[in-house]
């Protein structure tokens, strides 16, 4: 199933995403609501509280009193942590019990207020954030909530700010419109990515750009990388192998075609296939057929690897699997950091791309028609590594 990550600040209408989302035909999983339930009377998790916060937290009839609560732990960041200890862990135990029972071709929304602060963005085949701005929260929690100014600011000041959200989105809805305006924008990407995602997933199915398209150079890209190489390492847990940012995307300033190459570094090929599964239930599906990198050097095999693609229709993912320390692992690293350090080099490898993209643009014929030029380019390339004493 697909599994999202939906998260905001508070006030930011969060909420109202999840109800269009559940109109449209996702399952919706409530953290906050299963925040209440393993802490309602009777339970476990309340009697762990008052222990941990004494009875103070409760009101005249035995429940917890949320806003007692809140009151101590908002300004005491070891009491905050203290009471996620025991919250938390609660709430993810009702959340695997609620997905299991779940069918397999669902999309499960996970609406988790506190997602970034806690760390699980990774775990989610996509991070949608809903932000709005600032003002514009004040006014609603004042308005609606009841909430005095003073109250709103100490909750959001206790809260990830824009930026931290930022980081880890995938989608960032903007909340600063009107409702339709919102649910035009959560409907586009129910149908345009969320319902494709799901069934790419399902069938173990990547996505692949046949066509050339260079696109100018996208300064998110690095941030691109960095969520989807924290997703890769979720998967393979507890392997603990090496990620690299590869190919041009990489490259700040230089116009690429809008898909993020990742290597992913192994002891063997055998271990590659051993992580397929694993990658394809992350979203990263194993490319059909036979892969290898065009050898460089004369005399050389060719250089087998394994092939990975993204489910998700909305970004284009290449994953190499090669073992790390063979030829095509060390040649990745060595072309990138050569041009990285060779803005001239970088120029040309830039003018050629584009006179290929416009003569040739079948993705097969656009990467044949480079082999002369890298032949050329790697020879450069292993001077300057010599010059320059550079390892991988």
């Amino acid at each position: 199933m697909l599994k999202v990550g939906l998260t905001g600040g508070i006030g930011s209408g969060k909420s109202a995403v999840a109800r269009r989302l559940v109109e449209r035909g996702a399952v919706l999983i409530d953290a906050d609501q299963l925040s209440r339930e393993v802490v309602a009377p009777g339970t476990e998790g309340l009697a762990e509280v008052v222990a941990a916060f004494s009875e103070r937290v409760l009101d005249p009839d035995g429940a917890l009193d949320r806003a007692a609560l809140a009151d101590l732990v908002f300004t005491d960041e070891a009491a905050r942590r203290r009471l996620e200890a025991i919250v938390h862990s609660r709430v993810r135990a009702r959340t695997a019990e609620l997905v299991a029972a779940v069918p397999p071709d669902a999309v499960v929304v996970n609406d988790v207020p506190l997602l970034v602060e806690v760390g699980l963005a990774p775990t989610y085949h996509l991070v949608v954030v809903v932000q709005t701005a600032l003002a514009t929260r004040v006014q609603r929690l004042t308005r609606d909530r009841g909430m005095s100014r003073a109250d709103v600011e100490r909750r959001i000041a206790g809260q990830a700010d824009d930026a931290r959200r930022a980081a880890v989105a995938d989608v960032l809805l903007s909340n600063d419109g009107t409702l339709a305006q919102l649910h035009a924008a959560v409907d586009a990407l129910w149908y345009e990515r969320l319902v494709p995602f799901e069934d790419n997933l399902r069938h173990r199915r990547a996505v692949r750009a046949h066509q050339v398209i260079l696109t100018e150079p996208d300064p998110t890209w690095p941030q691109q990388y960095a969520r989807l190489a924290a997703r890769i390492r979720q998967a393979i847990a507890p392997e603990e192998l090496r990620i690299d940012h590869i190919g041009s995307t990489a490259m700040p300033g230089l116009a690429a075609k809008d898909v993020i190459d990742i290597q992913l570094g192994v002891s063997s090929l055998a271990q590659a296939d051993a992580l397929a599964q694993p990658l394809a239930e992350a979203g990263f599906p194993r490319m059909p057929g036979d892969w290898w990198d065009t050898p460089r050097g004369a005399g050389s095999g060719r250089w087998a690897k394994r092939l990975h693609g993204s489910a998700d229709p909305a970004r284009p993912v290449h994953l190499h699997l090669r073992v790390t320390g063979s030829p095509g692992w060390r040649y990745a690293l060595l072309m990138r950091d050569h041009l990285l350090s060779d803005p001239d080099r970088r120029a040309a490898y830039l003018m050629l791309k584009r006179e290929l993209a416009a003569s040739a643009p079948d993705s097969g014929a656009y990467a044949t028609a480079k082999d002369p030029w890298f032949d050329e380019e790697h020879l450069r390339a292993e001077e300057w590594a010599a010059r320059t004493g550079w390892r991988p």
